[in-house]
């Protein structure tokens, strides 16, 4: 299995085995697989998840962005070898000696978007002088009321909202393979995501399983661990 190499100033600070099957966060908040405590590095920054035989880095809409290879990145799968650069530290990607590294991924996942960084910086502008927190372009706040799993309504107050296991969740939900850091709801300036973000037992909507992101439609059926709620935007 593949290994990252967390480095700061070219000292080795630490390696984290990657097993498939299983995925690693990355963020400063202490709830995540690989904690970069730098003021940088968002709370949940971005994730690496096995996808068949291949490795996928996705960034979760960070504050400044990630980059593999000096080139900005929104999802990309990892080969031996990348460079990744997320604050001003550096994950290195590699395999191990002798070990058998898969083919070309042919999913359409792996056609990395890469951004101008000049325009990438314009858009977060736009975003931070954008809707009030917690409300659509439309003026309507996003509503999830609990069907099981919780009683009352949830109203989303923020521009992401995190579900999972962890204590500081905004949504906190159980479930034996649910993920500390499971998933999030974002407000963006066309509506409200929905991420998946991490754990063995990954998050449905309308009964479809999540593995990225999605727009979320009025009236739709979110189910993380033992919660299922219903999504309405609130007047």
């Amino acid at each position: 299995m593949p290994v990252l190499i967390l480095k700061f100033n070219k000292n080795i600070i630490k390696k984290f085995r990657l097993d498939k099957g299983m995925g690693l966060t990355i963020g400063r908040r202490e709830t995540n697989d690989i904690v970069i405590d730098n003021l940088a590095v968002s709370g949940n920054h971005a994730k690496i998840e096995s996808v068949g035989d291949g490795y996928l880095f996705t960034d979760l809409q960070s504050k400044n962005g990630s980059f593999v290879n000096k080139q900005l990145i929104t999802s990309q799968y990892l080969t031996d070898g990348d460079i990744i650069n997320i604050g001003k530290h550096i994950l290195f990607f590699r395999y191990e000696q002798n070990e058998t590294m898969p083919g070309k991924t042919d999913t359409g996942l792996d056609k990395t978007m890469v951004m101008d960084t000049d325009k990438y910086r314009s858009m977060l502008a736009e975003s931070e002088n954008g809707p009030t927190p917690g409300m659509s372009d439309s003026g309507d706040s996003g509503l999830l009321t609990y069907l099981t799993g919780g009683d009352g309504d949830v109203t989303l107050t923020k521009k992401m909202m995190k579900i999972g296991k962890a204590a500081d969740s905004d949504i906190v939900v159980s479930g034996l393979l649910t993920g500390k850091n499971a998933a999030t709801i974002s407000l963006r300036p066309n509506g409200y995501y929905f991420s998946y973000v991490g754990g063995l037992s990954k998050p449905r909507v309308n009964d479809d399983v999540v593995s990225g992101s999605i727009k979320l439609k009025e009236y739709d059926i979110i189910q993380v661990g033992s919660a299922k709620m219903q999504f309405t935007l609130k007047k």
